[in-house]
């Protein structure tokens, strides 16, 4: 098998989701590209979504663990090998409703879903990452978030502590009025978020500053030459250098708390801070986000995704798993064909409700029907 590519052989079993199509399924995938159609319902979307799971024990749709069982069962389990870095991983995560979900690795309990990422990365495009490009910026944080995150565990480790922080700084700004001594600890919480804050802008910095040239390029192909895309990163307003030392990110960031302290006070609320930071668009020069097309805002968000999977490469040396969801639907023949002669290398997965017109040169298709598989000529 070549470096980089997964392949899950014992399946995913009694799992899955939201219409809960999957049960006892069981599939052997092609590591190159795998098609998988059926109509609306069959459980497409869901075998994609545990194939994901399996790279942070996290969903892309559901809230929690308690979304992804079944609705008729109490609980479900995923079981995938994984070939990856030379080695056969057998990862196995266990959901049940009212207890802790349980995550190994051959046979051997995780203490964090942080450590699959160093076994599984997964690059995921669906119908719902149309948002990148028109929502608000809580969306692109996400995305660079949970990008950074496959790549760093220590970014990982600083995003969760700054969420927690900002948690607690939320809480004291709701509060102070009542209790004013709450005010005596939020120096400490103030100097703890900006350490914390400084290592997720240096984080973010540097990942865009190698994700912008790679998603212009690809939306440039994308559109013959007739779309530049260009991103930017846009953080708080006294960091003077987003890629500088995390020290002088730390000092800019202090000085922006004390900027805005009474401002915080007043509005009870944290105003300072990378938790509204923005990976900002333009095409063409226009704001993405007001201007940008349906078509031109699916093929930006696909550029990101495609252009964050080649960084993966990369930093890596081996291609994560692609997982594309209903991508090719709503793309004109000429770009269709473009994404699939884009996507050569690693272990792809693409959902559809029409079966290929032909025969695949490097891969397999699989025809699901109410969450079974049914044979598909290769």
């Amino acid at each position: 098998m070549p470096a980089g590519s997964s392949q899950c052989n014992e399946g995913l079993l009694h799992l899955l989701g939201r219409i809960s199509q999957l049960h006892n399924f069981s599939a052997s995938f092609d590591p190159g590209v795998n098609v998988i159609w059926g109509e609306n319902a069959q459980g497409k979307t869901n075998l994609l979504e545990a194939i994901g799971f399996l790279s942070g024990a996290r969903s892309h749709r559901a809230r929690g663990d308690r979304e992804l069982i079944s609705f008729q069962r109490d609980q479900g389990t995923i079981t995938a090998q994984v070939d990856s870095r030379d080695r056969t991983f057998l990862i196995e995560a266990q959901l049940a409703r009212g207890r802790r979900r349980k995550l190994l690795v051959n046979h051997v309990k995780l203490k964090t879903a942080a450590e699959l990422t160093g076994i599984v990365q997964t690059v995921l495009f669906c119908p719902e990452d149309l948002a990148l490009i028109k929502s608000g910026a809580a969306e692109r944080r996400a995305f660079l978030d949970h990008a950074i995150c496959q790549l760093r565990p220590r970014y990982g480790e600083a995003l969760a502590q700054y969420h927690k922080l900002l948690d607690h700084k939320t809480r004291i700004l709701r509060d102070w009025e009542k209790n004013p001594s709450l005010l005596e600890v939020l120096e400490d919480f103030n100097e703890a978020m900006a350490r914390a804050g400084a290592l997720l802008i240096h984080y973010r910095a540097h990942f865009v500053g190698k994700l912008a040239p790679r998603a212009a390029q690809i939306q440039r192909d994308f559109s013959g030459d007739r779309e530049e895309l260009t991103l930017s990163y846009q953080t708080v307003g006294t960091v003077r250098d987003p890629l500088g030392p995390t020290v002088s990110i730390y000092e800019d960031l202090r000085a922006h708390q004390d900027s805005h302290r009474r401002a915080e006070l007043e509005a009870r609320s944290c105003l300072s801070g990378p938790h509204k930071d923005d990976l900002a668009a333009w095409i063409d020069g226009q704001p993405a986000r007001q201007f940008a097309s349906q078509g031109q805002t699916r093929t930006a968000a696909l550029s990101l995704k495609l252009a964050e999977r080649e960084l993966f490469e990369d930093d890596t040396g081996q291609w994560p798993v692609l997982l594309l969801d209903d991508v090719l639907s709503e793309l004109d023949a000429r770009r269709q064909d473009f994404v699939l002669d884009r996507i050569t290398g690693g272990q792809v997965f693409i959902t559809s409700c029409e079966a290929p017109a032909g025969e695949i040169s490097r891969g397999k298709i699989l025809h699901i029907h109410q969450g079974a598989l049914v044979d598909s000529p290769n």
